[in-house]
């Protein structure tokens, strides 16, 4: 439910307003009388239900989301600072000087998910502002500087046998939540080859982890092929299961050491192999992306060699 207004009160008898005890030239003071805040409160008004419980007012979090990137803090440290900073207060639209947090620290982490997409609504409010207080001039815009950069993915060591088990794992999720019965989902004899291939690995039984690598690859086949026959003319699955098929066979086909394309993760295509030059960590599972993109993750295209910088900047560039 959307947060109800807070009321103005006129007055105190024992209590004296922000506004009489802070230097009203101070640069939040400045920045909170010139944001809209009844705009941004207009454009997140859709992320709220009809019933329930009245919100956090959109002006307190919004205001915490700008000072905890404006002056580098944690979510802690803006929540603590918040306490004894009456410009912080004052800032987030309190009247009156608060003594104690009022909210929980793990708002600002719902807030953050409840947003999403609409993270984007501060950037547009900081540059409104820039650019009525003269800050920023319209010539400014003309010319953006980006940049492109990695970033890092939580992927494990990507061996063979973990593929090619993550492949099973991922149709047998995309079978059942498109109500597809397969003749067999692997899964159990899967899991197995799975553990013994990285025991055999481990103990240089090179011959027997082989056998099990064999194993999986022919299970993965199999269901690949099963599911193939039973989406053959059904137009909606076949473009569901079309990139998790293409994915699983170029796991099922590809060799430790083959030069070209590969796969390192079923679930993200996007990560590459970099390597780093590092005598830690001579590579690092990564994926392209850029802060013009708001750190969304630049993927590869299909058959795609090595990862292309130029490709992630042009995209940016059409933003």
């Amino acid at each position: 439910m959307r947060p109800k207004k807070p009321e103005t009160t006129e007055g105190d008898l024992f209590r004296a307003r922000l506004d009489q005890i802070i230097n009203l030239k101070h640069e939040l003071v400045q920045l909170g009388t010139r944001i809209d805040w009844d705009w941004i409160d207009r454009e997140i008004a859709p992320l709220y239900s009809e019933k329930g419980r009245p919100g956090i007012e959109s002006r307190f979090v919004i205001g915490l989301l700008l000072l905890k990137h404006s002056y580098g803090l944690s979510d802690e440290g803006v929540c603590q600072r918040w306490v004894f900073d009456p410009y912080f207060q004052h800032f987030t639209g309190f009247e009156f000087f608060q003594h104690e947090f009022p909210h929980e620290r793990s708002d600002l982490s719902h807030w953050r998910k409840r947003l999403g997409s609409k993270l984007e609504l501060l950037l547009a409010a900081s540059l409104r502002v820039a650019h009525q207080t003269g800050a920023l001039r319209t010539r400014d815009l003309k010319r953006v500087t980006v940049d492109t950069t990695v970033q890092p993915k939580a992927i494990t060591f990507p061996t063979d046998a973990k593929l090619v088990h993550a492949a099973i794992r991922g149709l047998n999720r995309l079978a059942r939540a498109h109500g597809l019965e397969l003749r067999q989902s692997y899964r159990r004899i899967a899991k197995q080859a799975a553990m013994m291939a990285g025991r055999y690995a481990h103990a240089k039984q090179f011959k027997r982890h082989r056998r099990q690598l064999r194993l999986l690859r022919s299970r993965l086949g199999r269901l690949i092929r099963d599911i193939r026959r039973k989406i053959a003319g059904q137009p909606e699955l076949e473009a569901a299961f079309e990139q998790p098929l293409s994915r699983a066979g170029q796991i099922r086909s590809q060799e430790q050491r083959q030069r070209g394309y590969k796969l390192y993760s079923f679930h993200a295509p996007e990560v590459e192999c970099i390597g780093k030059g590092k005598a830690s960590a001579p590579y690092e599972l990564m994926a392209w992306t850029t802060p013009a993109l708001n750190g969304k993750v630049e993927p590869r295209q299909e058959k795609e060699r090595k990862p292309c910088p130029i490709r992630t900047l042009s995209r940016s560039a059409l933003i």
